[in-house]
């Protein structure tokens, strides 16, 4: 059976703690690159110091476990595995939360172009962030796509409107339970879906069964 629903590719990444999680959990960062490869993403997020280790999802959340029990958490997940999809790659980041960073983000597109999409369910804090060449161009929260912040705030604003996003700030009470309602409940998939449409590669679950490269998150 087909669906035009455009979020239901993406609901698999909205998946409640209370319902397990999903295979990502309720913690963790995707961010797509278009103008590298696997190679020196992994460096970048490495700050240099790691070309990354030919590995797969199931070593990579092995890793991400044994880095969050040593550090107690508040670090994030310490590693990212990267893999091509078509002209961009993806780094996926488990129990991790710096590709949508604003100082990380502008960091890792210099000379690129990036995309990146959080979800955090316990700081309530999912978050969209989009960077060109070491500008920021467009970010917001995904529970709050009226508040949006960057060079150019606007620029995915169409594509937004598409998945239905209200995008002008609600005016009074009733607008405002409104909002809350809709976008809690669709913030997550609305940002997968976004992606989508600028990259051009959903991300879906299938993806996760990729060869990938492994390596190191280094903040400083």
């Amino acid at each position: 059976m087909t669906t035009t629903d455009p979020l239901a590719p993406f609901q698999w990444l909205n998946v409640s703690e209370n319902d397990g999680g999903g295979p990502l959990d309720v913690i963790f960062s995707v961010a797509f690159f278009r103008g590298l490869d696997p190679v020196e993403v992994v460096r970048r997020f490495s700050r240099g110091e790691d070309s990354g280790q030919e590995s797969d999802f199931d070593e990579l959340g092995d890793k991400v476990d044994d880095f969050v029990n040593e550090t107690d958490g508040g670090d994030g997940g310490g590693y990212v595995g990267v893999f091509q999809a078509g002209e961009w790659c993806v780094a996926i980041e488990p129990y991790g939360w710096m590709s949508t960073s604003h100082e990380v983000v502008t960091r890792l597109s210099q000379g690129c172009e990036v995309l990146a999409v959080t979800r955090h369910d316990y700081a309530a804090d999912h978050s969209f962030a989009y960077a060109i060449d070491g500008a920021h161009v467009t970010g917001y929260r995904l529970g709050c796509p009226y508040e949006r912040y960057g060079s150019d705030p606007d620029r995915l604003n169409g594509f937004m409107r598409e998945l239905g996003m209200g995008l002008d700030k609600p005016e009074d009470d009733a607008a405002w339970e409104a909002a809350w309602e809709d976008n809690h409940a669709n913030a997550v998939p609305r940002g997968f879906a976004l992606a989508a449409k600028v990259t051009g590669v959903p991300f879906t679950p299938d993806m996760l069964g990729r060869p990938m490269l492994v390596g190191p998150i280094k903040e400083r």
